[in-house]
């Protein structure tokens, strides 16, 4: 296994989590920012306010999500199981 594949596939792998993990933590930030907003126009300064909206904003985003996510694991699973010969040794 040369130098290359390990780093493709590492690289490969990285950015799978970047893509998978992107639709909640854009979901959170989001729901963070007009929560923010809504304290600054209200002048609430509850810190725990924050929490529930996002923690359901990401639960939803995640049930959204899900299958597009569950897919390309699958490929990626796929691919790396179909070049298992290459990889080894």
């Amino acid at each position: 296994m040369s130098p290359e594949m390990v780093i493709d596939v590492g690289r490969r792998a990285v950015e799978l989590v970047l893509l998978l993990s992107a639709p909640m933590l854009i979901c959170a930030v989001v729901v963070g920012l007009v929560i923010s907003v809504l304290q600054a126009a209200t002048q609430i300064n509850e810190q725990t306010m924050t929490f529930i909206p996002k923690i359901v904003a990401v639960l939803v985003a995640l049930v959204l999500f899900a299958p597009w996510m569950i897919q390309l694991m699958l490929t990626f699973t796929r691919e790396i199981y179909g070049n298992i010969n290459h990889l080894g040794g």
